[in-house]
């Protein structure tokens, strides 16, 4: 009972949207996610693995959340909203982690025996973003949304991008910053549709111009219009 109220106070301290610890425990996938490994966890490691993996399926139909029986998830671990979250066998979760939908700690397919990530304490995983491989996480790390993590990343740093570049390690910006700007990326259908708009504009002008010099209708408007183009 210890660490589910403590798991509860986490989920309150880090949700805004929760009202309380009676709201979280009745309502929240996160929690339920939690409670369903630890029973798979604990037949997984005495051998009853059938069970265990049955415990997890009929979590992962309960909450959307699939937690292989075999991973190893620290204390106060909060999952906001959840569906979609897939973590592996060999995965390791540290304390106080935070982890958002369609998150996947999963594999490579290339590697052997540790084959997923291991989390260190206090991570932040953002929606979206897959960690892939037997690599280390640091403690107090973030990745970026939808990040694709292939590599380990350091302790206070943060991950963005696909493949993921570390952009900041304890505050301060790394070479990377400039390459990896989710904020400045530009948008090539707006960039069309401004070439476009610019163009319209510039025939406007001119069947004002040819209108103005009576020009319209006459072989040298035709003339006009193809000598603009070029």
């Amino acid at each position: 009972m210890t660490r589910l109220g403590e798991t509860l106070r986490a989920y309150q301290a880090r949700d805004p949207a929760a009202r309380s610890k009676l709201e979280i425990f009745l309502l929240y996938p996160g929690v339920h996610a939690t409670l369903y490994h630890r029973l798979a966890h604990f037949l997984y490691r005495h051998h009853l693995k059938f069970l265990a993996r049955f415990v997890s399926q009929w979590s992962r139909f309960w909450t959307g959340i699939e937690i292989h029986p075999g991973a190893k998830i620290g204390r106060r671990l909060v999952i906001d909203h959840g569906m979609g979250i897939v973590i592996g066998e060999t995965a390791e979760v540290g304390d106080d982690c935070l982890i958002y939908h369609g998150v996947t700690l999963g594999g490579t397919g290339k590697d052997q025996g540790k084959r997923h990530p291991t989390i260190g304490n206090n991570v932040l995983i953002s929606t979206g973003a897959k960690v892939l491989g037997p690599f280390k996480v640091g403690d107090n790390s973030r990745i970026a949304a939808n990040a694709v993590v292939l590599s380990e990343v350091p302790p206070d740093a943060t991950a963005v991008g696909i493949p993921a570049q570390i952009v900041r390690i304890a505050g301060k910006a790394t070479h990377y910053a400039d390459e990896v700007d989710q904020t400045s990326v530009k948008n090539p259908n707006l960039e069309r549709l401004a070439a476009l708009s610019d163009r319209v504009d510039a025939l406007e002008k001119l069947l004002d111009q040819c209108h103005a010099e009576g020009r319209l209708g006459h072989d040298s408007c035709a003339a006009c219009t193809k000598e603009n183009d070029t």
